[in-house]
């Protein structure tokens, strides 16, 4: 290998080298202001939680209201009827229609036939 080619490999390792960093420093700066980013989240939903939180204290703290009286139940009517349980339904399927239609092989001589005489032995 000849100085040239050494020379323009190293440029070539180097110039690499220098993308690479810079693609590192700006992954971590993203990585650094997404998880800013998280952080304020974060803090603004537990904020909302403790909120929350403390609204329930309250309505658990405070006395809920009487409740109405029970009514009495209506009395049942002397002789109510029996009620006859619904007639029973038996679904019976149909049978099943077969139509065969038997044709012939080589009949109409559109079909190739291997020179067996005719029928093929399919039936």
């Amino acid at each position: 290998m000849n100085k040239a080619h050494v020379t323009l490999f190293a440029l070539l390792v180097a110039g690499a080298t220098v993308l690479g960093a810079i693609a590192m420093t700006r992954t971590t700066g993203l990585g650094r202001v997404a998880r800013h980013t998280n952080d304020a989240a974060v803090a603004a939903r537990a904020k909302q939680l403790g909120a929350y939180a403390a609204k329930l204290q309250k309505e658990l703290k405070a006395k809920p209201p009487a409740l109405p009286a029970v009514p009495k139940p209506a009395p049942a009517p002397a002789a109510a009827p029996a009620q006859q349980p619904p007639p029973r339904i038996v679904y019976h399927r149909p049978p099943a229609v077969v139509t065969v239609v038997h044709t012939h092989h080589g009949d109409d001589g559109s079909h190739e036939s291997d020179g067996g005489g005719g029928d093929g032995g399919d039936d």
